[in-house]
Order: structure tokens, then C-alpha cells, then sequence
């Protein structure tokens, strides 16, 4: 937040006031490059992040006051204790005044002492963006909307340390608060997505796959075809729950459909390798797709048929096991360990490009 240096968070040495930096770990944070104007984006709860292009941006900044257009788009700050919403304790979510995106929840919501509506996290971490902030004499990590670029404020690491340790300072300014109940803006809804799950071996490079298909919101690593409920990785390595390592793919219909979703499935895996993928051996690494309705089924049935008789396979036959949902069973998550393996360590598991 761009305040007068007294105003920042300080430490007194021998009654000289120092402006407190940030640690590391914060502006690591940083990431000044904003995503391209014509690249659809999808948060992980389904909202359209695409960035907004400049003419819509002045659509929505001519619905302004002049003080929300000097803190909003000028990244000015209003001041301490002032703010309509700092003592507000209803419950509900906060939005961007400007593009109607929910960035916070009231159950996020702490009182920090410092005259800012502060929180310790966002609804959800796609829903923001940081930049490194060096005015006043201080390096800070500024917190921008990530849809429409809007100044919202800072980030500090002097949160409750019982949650996530951090102190999201806003100004009331870049807010909109609704209701819990209350309709909320089109904007402000997620887009309607459909689910699809696959089995292809490990759920690292299955999931890692799915993540950069366009069109994909979401792909989750956890198990399913099993007879066990909540099992643990250890457990479905051990063979005895029947699960397979599966990933639930959240998509959007609109850009990518289920008949898409198949073929690009059996462009990431083999799917004539019998309970293995790769180097990996046991039945949790079966191929499998589990439809999550009718119609999913039956497009599924077809396009293995569909695959037998592609020169792709011939000498080979194709083992996908198509299950509907009420004999596959509940899908459960994976461990924390185990989600976006491949964006928190790197590599890539052996799957095929093209087999």
C-alpha cells in the first residue's frame, strides 16, 4: 500500500522510526509480468481471469468516484481508520470494485490495529498478483487484481502466525463487499464447468498433462476404482484398496469438449500398457476412464472401440477400462505432496508424446 513512510509497519530503535522491509520469502512473490491480454485464464475456482482489455477497463473505471480512481488506478491510499469497510463484520466475500472478481472472504477477515481492512489470505491465490513496490524509500509487495490490474494494496508478513503469518492490507476503496445471500454481479460468478476423470499411470505426469490443455480449469491428483474410502498413497501402492491413480479434470465445455479431452488422453499415455505405465508396474497404474454421466459414457465406449481399430495400435491391443461412476466409486484427493508435483519439483513423469 503506498502510504507515507510513518504510516507503514515500523520498527523503533533509540526513538528512530525505520521502515520495516519485507522478508524474502515475500517478494519472491513478485511477479511483475502481467498475463497477455488475448490469453484465456482460469482461476482453480472456475472464474475467468482472462485480462481485461484497455477499453473495457475504461468502461469500468468510468463508474468511478475520483478517490476510488486515485487509489484504483493511480495506486494511491486512503487514509488510516477511514475506510467504510474496516469495521465491517458481516458476513460475505469482498470483490474488486472495479472488474467484480471475489478476492476475500469475511472469514479471512482479522483486525489487524493498523486502520486497513486486513486479511491473511484471498479466496483464491489465483486471484491476485504481486509487485515488487520499492516508492517511498522502502521495498513492499504490492497485491493487484489479477483480472483487471486494479491497485488493491500490500502484502506483509505480521499476520495472525496461528493462520498463514500474513497481513493482506487493503483499502476500502478497492472493495465491494456483498452479502452472504446477497446475488452477486455475473462477474463476480465462476463459469460453468463440466468433470471428467482418467487413469493413465502416475498422476503427477497425468495431471501436469491436463493442467496445459487449454480449456482445463483444474486437474486434481487422487484415487479412485477402489473398494477402500480415503485411502493413502501408501496404501494404493501397496495394491490391496484397487484404486488407480486417477486425476479429475474440471473443464470448461465451451473451449474443450469430452470427446477432446479423450484424445488428448491417449496422446499422454499408452493405453496398451496392462497395469503399468513406463517403468511403473502394479494396477494402480492401470488405464482406466471413469465417465461421469451417460453421456460421458457413451462418447468413452465409443472412442476406445474407436482407438482398436486405429492404425496407431495395430499389433497391440488397447486396455482402457471404461467404468461409470457408480461401480468406479468416490474419487478421493490425493496428499498435499502429491498436487502439482511437477510445478512445485520439476520433471516430467515418462509418459508418451504420441504412442
Amino acid at each position: 500500500m503506498r502510504v507515507p513512510i510513518l504510516l507503514a509497519p515500523v520498527s523503533i530503535i533509540v526513538g528512530v522510526v525505520i521502515a520495516a522491509q519485507p522478508p524474502e520469502h515475500l517478494l519472491k512473490m513478485d511477479t511483475t509480468s502481467a498475463p497477455k491480454p488475448d490469453a484465456p485464464r482460469y482461476s482453480r475456482s472456475a472464474h475467468d481471469l482472462t485480462p481485461l482489455s484497455k477499453e473495457r477497463t475504461d468502461q469500468l473505471a468510468a463508474s468511478l468516484t475520483d478517490e476510488e480512481r486515485r487509489i484504483i488506478l493511480r495506486k494511491g491510499t486512503e487514509p488510516a481508520f477511514c475506510g467504510n469497510l474496516l469495521d465491517n463484520k458481516k458476513d460475505g466475500v469482498y470483490l474488486c470494485r472495479l472488474c467484480s472478481l471475489p478476492l476475500f472472504s469475511s472469514h479471512a477477515k482479522f483486525n489487524s490495529g493498523t486502520g486497513w481492512p486486513s486479511f491473511f489470505k484471498p479466496v483464491d491465490p489465483d486471484h491476485v498478483r504481486y509487485e515488487r513496490d520499492t516508492s517511498h524509500a522502502m521495498t513492499r509487495v504490492e497485491i493487484l487484481c489479477a483480472r483487471c490490474g486494479a491497485h488493491l494494496g500490500h502484502v506483509f508478513d505480521d499476520g495472525p502466525r496461528e493462520t498463514t503469518g500474513l497481513r493482506y492490507c487493503l483499502n476500502s476503496a478497492a472493495l465491494e463487499f456483498h452479502e452472504k445471500g446477497a446475488d452477486l454481479p455475473a462477474a463476480a460468478r465462476p463459469i460453468m464447468t463440466e468433470t471428467a476423470y482418467f487413469a493413465g499411470g502416475c498422476f503427477w505426469g497425468v495431471e501436469d498433462r491436463f493442467q496445459q490443455t487449454p480449456g482445463v480449469i483444474d486437474a486434481l491428483s487422487g484415487y479412485m476404482g477402489g473398494s477402500k474410502p480415503d485411502p493413502t498413497y501408501r496404501q494404493v501402492c501397496e495394491g490391496d484398496t484397487g484404486h488407480a491413480e486417477t486425476v479429475r479434470v474440471a473443464f470448461d465445455p465451451t473451449r474443450v469438449s469430452y470427446d477432446d479431452l479423450l484424445a488428448a488422453f491417449f496422446k499422454y499415455h499408452d493405453p496398451t500398457q496392462l497395469n503399468r505405465q513406463g517403468p511403473d508396474v502394479g494396477s494402480q497404474y492401470r488405464s482406466a476412464i471413469f465417465p461421469a454421466d451417460a453421456g460421458q459414457l457413451k462418447a468413452a465406449r465409443a472412442f476406445v472401440d474407436a482407438q482398436q481399430a486405429n492404425p496407431r495400435f495395430k499389433g497391440r491391443r488397447v486396455v482402457t477400462q471404461v467404468l461409470p461412476l457408480d461401480q468406479a466409486g468416490a474419487f478421493f484427493p490425493a496428499e498435499d505432496d502429491h498436487q502439482d508435483y511437477h510445478e512445485k519439483h520439476g520433471g516430467h513423469c515418462p509418459l508418451p508424446s504420441d504412442p
